[in-house]
Formats: C-alpha cells, structure tokens, sequence
C-alpha cells in the first residue's frame, strides 16, 4: 500500500497553520522565520465552541466546529491555506517495532502495513497508517527502529472535512501528545544544560482532564490521564454569578471577580489541583524506577488561574512554572504580549504543529 495525505508525521512546506481542535475551542498558530530569532509567532487565534460540538474527541457537529475555525481564521487576518491538524492521543495506535536496516520507501511501507495487522484491533482498510525511522535499533546495525502510528479513517475525515469547509488544505495531522512534546521540546532548550538530565512533568489542564506527560532527555518516561480540569471552575462562576460561559472563562484567568471568590470558590478548587498533581507524581515514583521531579510545568487554558502554580509548588515542593510554547521566539508587533502571556499555555499542541515547517 502506498502510503497518502493525510499522514502523521510527514513534514510539510511552508507556509503552515497548527490547528488545535479540542472540546471547548479551536486554537490556531501560525508561524513564521524571524529576523532576530529562528521563529517568528506571527499570528494567533482563540475561538470558544459550543459544548458538544466535539465529544471524546469527536466531531459531532462539523458545521459548528467549521464555524468556529473560519472565525479564528478571519480574526487572525492570515491568507496561508496549508495545515497541520492535532488528532487527540486516544484515536491514534503508536508502536515502535524493529525493521530490516537498508530498504527502500516502498519496501519499508509493505513491511510497517505487514506489522502492524499485529498490533491495530480493525481491518487495515479501516485505518491509515505512517512511519517514522527513528534510527538504530538497540539489537544492532542490522535493524532500525520504526514509529508507527495507525488511525481509523473516519477519525481522519472528520477533522479534514472540518478544514476543507474553511477552505483550507489539509498537510499532515498528528497526535496532539507528539505536537505538544515538539512545543516542549522548543521549551526546554532554554533550560540550564538545555534540560539534559532533568526530569520535567508537564501538567496539560484541559476542560474535562489532564493529561500528564514525564519527560527525561528528550524522552517520554511516563504518561497519565487524570479527570481533572478547568470546566468545573467554570460552571461554578456562571451558577454563582450569572456570567455567560465565555464570561467565566475570561474571568477565571484574569481574577476580575468579587472578593469572596478567591476564599468562596476558587480556594477549594486549587487546594484540590494541588493534591491530584501531588497523587500524581506519587503515582509517578511508585511505578517507575524514578524518585524524583526537577520541575512541573503547567500547560492548557486552566493553567493560569491565579494561585494555581503557587498552590502546586507549595504542595509539591517542587519548582513550578507556566510553560509557554513561544520562548525564544519573536513576537508580531500586532500581538498583545500582557493577552498572550494568558492564551499561551493553550496553545502548546497548536505551535507544536506549526513548528513542523521548521524541522530540520
């Protein structure tokens, strides 16, 4: 079989939007080659859907989702059409098996579609596969090792549909935990030693979950989902004081609310965030060999509410900081630094894919 757009992991060309589709918004980033710097954040857009229109990662509702995406694409003024979509983690297959060294593209194709009616619980027609080498196999220089990931194609089609009706071309898509370590990754050069050696968990604080990445030179040691998430501060602020939705998540990250919110609502909410990160990396030291963490970052739309860091790193002992995904890079004098500081830990998948024009 040969393998055909969309895939996972081929590189497109440039220009690229990153493209965040997840349960309460559409995040798009869209970036550039800098002047002072290797990149350039030129343009951004945060769009609110409606509750619903993407269920457990699902599109249920293609026009809303639509919607939503050619708005943000209006606000960001951007004419470029290509794009690179995040699929979430649960409708991907990742496995890396050992292959032949040597082969040709087309013989490397016939043997991932062999492997991997091993590993996929669906017929192969259903699915579409890609590869990546990775490099030498442990066994030996004989072999290579060979990431391959494998979803069902309606799972595709969906978010590709949702990309056509605003009128753009679908490049590649990618499991939304390999776009946000790519975003990391960027992220932790800037660290001392350019992060070698340290252990790093980062905190992704969705709507409904967070998911929970560990992370040791350059590599995955550790991942868990836990239901923990931003959606329930919410609906407290619009029960208690009549604010639409938006209104609530606006406000939540800024802190604009009346005084007995921070000892009424919002002080139970972080003193509970602060034990699920704690029981967390408890988890984390019971499972694996490893018994510490050198630094939690916090990514997702719920990781600024204020105190919520102060919380962690109190609770945890733990240096704890807000990542964004745009350290290092030059900012568009059109972007309202004091609102990006805000909106930039939610967008940690959405540049992660729109650094994809940049790999090397």
């Amino acid at each position: 079989m040969a393998l055909t757009l969309p895939s996972f992991m081929r590189r497109a060309s440039p220009p690229l939007l990153g493209i965040d589709l997840s349960s309460s918004s559409v995040k798009v980033v869209e970036l550039v080659p800098g002047q002072k710097a290797g990149i350039r954040l030129q343009r951004y857009a945060i769009e609110s859907i409606e509750r619903g229109a993407i269920a457990d990662g699902n599109v249920e509702n293609p026009d809303q989702v639509a919607g939503a995406l050619a708005r943000a694409l209006r606000r960001m003024g951007t004419r470029t059409r290509e794009a690179a979509l995040a699929l979430p983690s649960s409708a991907v297959i990742t496995k890396r098996i050992a292959l032949p060294a040597g082969l040709d593209e087309e013989d490397y194709e016939l043997q991932v579609e062999s492997e991997a009616s091993q590993y996929i619980p669906f017929a192969i027609e259903e699915v579409n596969l890609d590869f990546q080498i990775l490099g030498p196999a442990a066994g030996g220089d004989d072999e290579v090792e060979v990431l391959l990931a494998a979803s069902r194609k309606e799972k595709i089609e969906d978010r590709v549909a949702v990309a056509e009706m605003c009128g753009l071309r679908p490049v590649g898509l990618e499991a939304d935990a390999y776009a946000a370590r790519s975003a990391l990754d960027h992220a932790a050069a800037f660290l001392p030693n350019n992060g070698q050696g340290l252990v790093l968990a980062v905190f992704d604080i969705g709507s409904s979950a967070t998911h929970l990445s560990i992370v040791l030179n350059g590599q995955t040691i550790f991942e868990r989902e836990q239901a923990f998430g931003g959606m329930q501060l919410t609906q407290d602020l619009v029960r208690l004081y009549g604010l639409t939705v938006e209104e609530a998540e606006i406000k939540k990250k800024t802190g604009e609310l009346p005084e007995n919110f921070r000892t009424g609502v919002l002080q139970p909410v972080l003193e509970q965030g602060a034990i699920d990160v704690t029981r967390a990396l408890q988890f984390f030291f019971t499972s694996t060999p490893y018994t510490r963490v050198d630094r939690i970052f916090l990514a997702g739309g719920s990781s600024v509410v204020p105190g919520l860091v102060e919380a962690i790193a109190e609770r945890t002992q733990v240096q704890t900081e807000i990542l964004s995904p745009f350290q290092g890079m030059e900012i568009a004098e059109t972007i309202r630094e004091k609102q990006l500081r805000v909106d930039a830990p939610a967008l940690l998948t959405a540049c992660g894919l729109a650094m994809r024009r940049f790999d090397a």
